[in-house]
């Protein structure tokens, strides 16, 4: 799902956490809450209020996942792109430490400037 090497992502649109959340919440630790979803084709991600998790469906039935999580407080930077006038798409890339760079593109629907807020409240 996340490319390292391009810091690359399939585009993701809203959805909504109950078609997650039994999976994920399997890897939860105790007070951790979802916060926002999002998903691809087949593999999706999750804003909690502890960190970013991004999981990806793999082989033909998709059962078997990667997990991988983003604690919020490895995050060094990040930046926003709004959607233009013709490029309605949106992207969201995160500086992590030890990482480098994980590059994030939705749907134009989706609202990237409530996403910032969310990850500056808590980074900064």
């Amino acid at each position: 799902m996340i490319d390292f090497n391009n810091a690359s992502f399939v585009k993701l649109g809203p959805c909504d956490p109950g078609e997650v959340a039994r999976d994920v919440t399997q890897i939860f630790i105790h007070g951790e809450n979802i916060l926002a979803t999002f998903k691809g084709i087949r593999d999706y991600v999750v804003f909690t209020d502890k960190r970013l998790i991004a999981v990806n469906a793999q082989g033909m039935t998709g059962k078997k996942r990667d997990y991988t999580s983003l604690p919020y407080s490895k995050i060094q930077s990040f930046s926003v792109e709004t959607a233009g006038t013709f490029d309605l798409d949106t992207e969201l890339d995160l500086w992590f430490s030890g990482l480098g760079k994980v590059r994030l593109e939705f749907k134009g629907n989706v609202d990237i400037r409530s996403l910032s807020q969310l990850i500056a409240s808590h980074v900064l």
